[in-house]
């Protein structure tokens, strides 16, 4: 059993920075896979990045490659999400997700443990 809790959410203007982070805690924390996904009104949930139990792989949309980074620190049982050059488009409840033994990837039915959620707003 995985307790997931995201943070890091707020209001930024487009062409901003914020820093997602997702605690992790239970057992085994280090077996799982760990991906970011995303919710805006109206629309379906969809997969931002995943990265793998060592940190060693990951995977993004494209719509966030080159603008988003995603790193663990197991030590810390911690997964960030750094995001640049925050688009209005980008604004959603974005939550943090865990697969054991998986590898990051997208398909959000391999997901077993969810966060509830942080939100994040990009306006002017």
């Amino acid at each position: 059993q995985l307790q997931l809790v995201e943070s890091g959410g707020g209001l930024v203007q487009p062409g901003g920075s914020l820093r997602l982070s997702c605690e992790i805690s239970g057992i085994d924390v280090d077996l799982h896979a760990i991906g970011w996904f995303r919710q805006a009104p109206g629309k379906e949930r969809e997969f931002v990045a995943g990265i793998g139990r060592s940190g060693l792989t990951a995977y993004y949309a494209d719509f966030v490659k080159g603008r988003f980074t995603i790193s663990r620190d197991n030590a810390k049982n911690m997964v960030y999400l750094q995001m640049n050059s925050l688009k209005p488009e980008d604004t959603a409840v974005y939550s943090c997700a865990a697969d054991l033994l998986g590898g990051g990837q997208s398909e959000q039915y391999k997901y077993d443990y969810w966060g509830q959620g942080t939100q994040v707003t990009v306006s002017s």
